[in-house]
């Protein structure tokens, strides 16, 4: 699978999981479901982090600056931008490509977090698989942790 294949696929699983978490709201309020969010957001939670380490890894593949970049990983906090910022990337080129499993002669080839990253991409089984580890513990770190809201003081 491409990089390009990869974030397409990611971003949309993002705009679906956004489709759960809205409509679980809209079943909560006109159907008193409270679980319908519980779903839709655990859902949502999960694919939002596993779509942000996509975003990340893509952006490092393609050596996007720090704007795409950002544009890349920040469209997930705003429902369905990540369509949007795929064909905006896909128009500028800057999902063109495989994945960079070898070194160069560009100088950026030899910084230790490239070396890092080539390692990551030659073993694609084993790196997805650590990756959905640390995304699922922080997931379940952040489900222990509650919702902001619920830290609030009452009034």
């Amino acid at each position: 699978m491409s990089p390009h294949s990869l974030f397409r696929v990611m971003g949309i699983a993002e705009a679906v999981s956004w489709t759960l978490l809205l409509g679980g709201m809209v079943l909560r309020a006109a159907a008193g479901l409270d679980v319908a969010v519980t779903i839709g957001g655990a859902v949502h939670g999960f694919v939002f982090l596993a779509y942000a380490v996509t975003a990340v890894l893509v952006a490092k593949n393609q050596r996007m600056g720090r704007g795409p970049a950002a544009v890349a990983i920040i469209s997930a906090i705003i429902p369905y931008a990540t369509i949007p910022a795929d064909l905006w990337l896909t128009r500028t080129g800057r999902l063109r490509g495989g994945w960079r499993r070898s070194a160069t002669d560009d100088a950026r080839d030899r910084r230790w977090h490239d070396r890092l990253f080539r390692t990551v991409v030659r073993r694609p089984v084993l790196s997805c698989v650590i990756l959905l580890v640390a995304v699922a513990v922080v997931f379940v770190s952040l489900l222990a942790i509650g919702s902001p809201l619920d830290h609030l003081p009452e009034s």
